[in-house]
């Protein structure tokens, strides 16, 4: 669909996270030499604290595109509420251990077999641990524990905890006190500032083969700004259906309404507003008894008795329409005509960019 109508040859918007796409915005510049120091010094925990959308992920695929392969064996797991003996498994199976009939006793000495393996070939080991909110108390610690396998006085791990801005919360609690002291540095990400915005849109247009089409006038970055809140995900999101509506409306040259027009949609997709519920019905008195009985009999009567023939129905009146509501119904045929041909236009360009997909082997994505 970008292809046919701005010449692009990805999209550049897309929302999963591609290293390709690295910005260099100042907290992302300033989370890199932290995790750059951190390595360099080969021993105890990085923390990175961002909110979701934020970068970690791109930041991660950054970091592992500048590392060395020949110097540092990377582990990179995603945590999501593992317990402290299935991220011993995890660990194991990053450094090709099969630990599912170990007890914990040898799953640790495999660990660390393996750890003094990797060193021997003159390399380090480093372990990536994405979603760290998620890790209950018992898994930091095991972390921990983990970090002290040494060798000559030189640690053999070395770990770097990514996670939501809770994390930070968490490391607080008096029981992650040893943690807390072999963290050698800790940043965390902020949205970008409004000033990068508009370069951050321009270097991932550029990255798909950007010729000055699309454009967005100050006033409609302004409001893409506002609505993302220099959030890398939110601001790819908005883009990426501005950029819809541009492919759908023929629009190169996107100003504030454009983007505004979107916006409205969008938190209109997204509220997943239901109607109103009907309100909730008390429950029925009961009747006094005489009365109940008194009804039951008539009743039965009333079912007893020989149906009376059913009247003709009166012809129904010939309906009245003025002037102004035949406008109305006008003006609604032209809005549903109109419709009508702009899902035609989008269920065309949908199947010529599935043409175009399949015919190319390869395509790259961007990141949040």
């Amino acid at each position: 669909m970008y292809d046919d109508h701005y010449g692009l040859s990805g999209r550049p918007f897309q929302l999963t996270p591609d290293p390709a796409f690295w910005f260099d915005t100042a907290t992302h510049k300033k989370a890199m030499a932290y995790l750059g120091y951190g390595v360099s010094q080969g021993e105890g925990f990085i923390v990175i604290t961002g909110a979701p959308g934020a970068g970690k992920t791109t930041l991660v695929g950054h970091l592992m595109e500048t590392i060395d392969p020949e110097r540092l064996h990377v582990i990179k797991i995603v945590t999501t509420q593992v317990e402290a003996e299935d991220l011993l498994l995890m660990v194991a199976a990053g450094l090709n251990i099969d630990g599912t009939h170990l007890a914990k006793a040898q799953l640790l000495a495999a660990i660390e077999k393996q750890l003094h393996a990797v060193a021997r070939q003159g390399r380090r080991t480093l372990l990536i641990a994405d979603e760290a909110q998620a890790l209950p108390l018992e898994s930091l610690e095991e972390l921990r524990m983990l970090s002290n396998f040494q060798a000559g006085g030189y640690p053999l791990l070395q770990i770097f905890l990514l996670g939501q801005p809770e994390f930070r919360a968490r490391l607080s609690d008096p029981r992650l006190d040893q943690l807390r002291q072999r963290v050698i540095a800790m940043h965390a990400l902020d949205p970008m500032g409004a000033d990068e915005l508009e370069p951050y849109l321009i270097h991932r247009l550029s990255c798909v083969g950007w010729r000055g089409k699309p454009r967005f006038t100050n006033d409609a970055v302004a409001a893409m700004y506002r609505w993302s809140g220099g959030i890398p995900r939110k601001v790819n999101l908005l883009a990426g259906r501005v950029l819809l509506l541009g492919a759908i409306e023929e629009i190169t040259s996107f100003t504030g309404a454009d983007v505004e027009a979107v916006i409205a949609d969008l938190e209109g997709d997204l509220s997943g507003a239901m109607p109103p519920s009907a309100p909730a019905r008390s429950a029925p008195v009961p009747a006094p008894p005489e009365v109940a009985q008194t009804a039951r009999e008539a009743l039965r009567r009333e079912v007893s008795a020989p149906a009376a023939p059913a009247a003709a129905p009166a012809p129904a009146p010939a309906p009245v329409i003025d002037a102004d509501l035949a406008a109305r119904f006008a003006k609604l045929e032209a809005r549903i005509e109109e419709q009508d041909a702009a899902l035609r236009r989008v269920l065309t360009l949908m199947v010529d960019f599935i043409e175009v997909e399949d015919a190319r082997p390869t395509r790259r994505g961007a990141a949040a």
